[in-house]
């Protein structure tokens, strides 16, 4: 999976969260010209939280940033994966709670948690 992104995603309602991000992406996909550029895994229930992976092209993620420019670019967040974290939790749309962090850095953590 090397031409991916690997986003962890924490949520309370997985059903709504993951209806939500693929409405969003599947938008995005339209939007870039793009086919089977993302996926998800099913939930895992945990501590009243449902935790699942969102994988996305890095590719459809590179178009995005080129069709907004420097829109894109002013988004906060160091780096284009981080930038598109901001993007997509700002776009996914009203819902329930959820977080999102790139699975890279939680398993390299400093703190050994992840």
């Amino acid at each position: 999976m090397d031409g991916r992104i690997n986003i962890n995603v924490s949520a309370v309602d997985y059903d709504r969260t993951s209806a939500a991000l693929s409405r969003r992406l599947s938008h995005l996909e339209a939007m870039t010209h793009g086919q089977d550029e993302f996926a998800m895994t099913d939930s895992e229930f945990a501590f009243g939280w449902h935790f699942f992976v969102l994988s996305v092209s890095r590719g459809m993620v590179e178009r995005l940033a080129e069709m907004l420019g420097g829109e894109f670019d002013a988004l906060k967040g160091k780096g284009m994966e981080k930038k598109f974290l901001t993007w997509l939790e700002k776009n996914a749309g009203e819902g329930p709670r959820f977080k999102l962090a790139l699975k890279d850095e939680m398993e390299s953590s400093k703190f050994g948690i992840f």
